[in-house]
């Protein structure tokens, strides 16, 4: 409200004096502008299909082992479980593709939703046939109709290339955040699932696992909204073909991570750590998915940096095992897992440049096939490597896997510009 001027008489003189100014209140500070992860998660529909997302996500880190718990404490038998299991993951390789070419040219709800009936229904099957003491036949029947599960985390980046289409730096920030909640999925959906099957009932993981999916995918598929369309035009060209060198570069990532994995079970078991062994292993997973958060709000860096950066931080552990000290591994480990989430955004940001269009979620399920090939593999190797040469020494097999990554990576750069390009290096480099 404005103050009235002030008034006076000066012999025969009115003096009109302007009131004394208001003294300026004090500016508040500017208000913070949103992070890239809240302008992220502001998106119409963003925060409900991610919810979903991670509902039917976790249960990606808890089927193996809730099968090997459920069939070695039914069955008396590993070797069975392990062969179950096995079986399960080749089926996915050969099933996981063309479930995810059918989610391309027929939309996501139409196929993800009758595929994840078809896995949950093989998960109940596998446990009727466990508690039957049917054949152990069935037991791998069962357990490889569970391959029709679909590439959640594929589906959930597709929708975000599609609502980011023309933000590469978001586009970034989303990329990394996946990245971060596979890492979070295959840290805590172990645990959850050794805690179900050993604290309620064997059976117990298995069932929270299919109930969370089964949630989960109709969450997901339920915001149509933000699913990217199905074209009806032709899809040119072969993701496999556009995919070659990455599709070796991810093979030989899962060497690292799973030789990573073995390596690190074995040594710490040799130095009979117990209930801690699970801990000191987690700190890899939670670096990875602390640095995947960190590094989207960053700018993103090249493959060949990425790379070189993987390659020194796998030394770390080779050379703290060499001293004979868990407490050295621990940090190595950490470091380790952080160089691992801006490789694999990265290394995903070259599917997304070169896979042809309208095929992007068999373009990413081939990419995560070749992950688990390269991991199977790496296992392998590196527990023959502990058998023959210790468990320190099966620590130069992930290290010399990362190193080799390293030097192939310029080969994987060039064969990649090639192809046709959605994000160009340069629009991704832009902040």
């Amino acid at each position: 409200m404005p103050t009235a001027p002030l008034m006076t008489v000066t012999g025969t003189t009115l003096v009109l004096a302007a009131p004394p100014a208001a003294a300026p209140s004090p500016a508040g500070p500017a208000p913070r502008a949103p992070g890239p992860y809240r302008r992220l998660f502001a998106l119409p529909g963003a925060r409900a299909f991610t919810a979903g997302n991670l509902l039917a996500r976790l249960p990606m880190g808890m089927f193996g082992i809730s099968a090997v718990m459920m069939i070695a404490g039914q069955r008396g038998s590993y070797a069975l479980a392990g062969a179950v299991t096995a079986t399960g993951l080749g089926a996915t390789a050969l099933v996981a593709p063309w479930t995810a070419r059918l989610i391309d040219r027929h939309g996501q709800a139409r196929i993800a939703v009758p595929a994840t009936l078809i896995a949950v229904l093989g998960s109940l099957a596998l446990i009727v046939c466990v508690r039957l003491e049917a054949p152990a036949w069935t037991l791998f029947a069962a357990y490889a109709a569970t391959a029709t599960t679909p590439n959640i985390g594929g589906m959930s980046r597709a929708r975000w290339t599609h609502l980011l289409r023309d933000s590469p730096a978001a586009h970034h920030t989303a990329m990394s955040f996946e990245q971060a909640a596979d890492e979070f999925c295959y840290m805590c959906g172990p645990v959850l699932a050794a805690l179900l099957c050993a604290a309620v009932f064997p059976e117990a993981g298995t069932l929270t696992g299919a109930a969370l999916l089964l949630t989960g995918m109709l969450v997901f598929t339920s915001r149509r909204a933000t699913e990217p369309p199905v074209t009806a035009a032709p899809r040119r060209g072969s993701p496999l073909r556009a995919l070659g060198p990455l599709l070796v570069l991810f093979l030989a990532l899962g060497l690292v991570f799973g030789s990573m994995e073995v390596s690190s079970i074995a040594y710490l078991d040799a130095h009979r750590l117990g209930a801690g062994t699970g801990l000191v292993l987690a700190l890899q997973a939670t670096g990875s998915c602390a640095a995947g958060l960190l590094y989207g709000t960053l700018r993103p860096r090249g493959l060949g940096t990425c790379l070189a950066v993987l390659a020194a931080a796998m030394a770390l552990p080779a050379a703290a095992a060499a001293t004979g000290s868990v407490v050295l591994l621990a940090p190595a480990l950490l470091l380790a897992g952080m160089a691992t989430a801006p490789t694999m955004v990265t290394a995903m940001a070259r599917v997304h440049a070169v896979t042809p269009e309208g095929r992007l979620n068999e373009g990413m399920t081939l990419a995560v096939t070749a992950i688990l090939a390269g991991i199977a593999a790496g296992s392998a190797t590196a527990g023959a490597a502990v058998d023959h040469l210790g468990p320190a020494a099966a620590y130069l097999l992930p290290a010399a896997a990362a190193l080799a990554v390293t030097v192939a990576g310029p080969f994987v750069r060039r064969a990649g510009d090639r192809a046709r390009v959605v994000f160009t290096a340069n629009a991704q480099g832009r902040r």
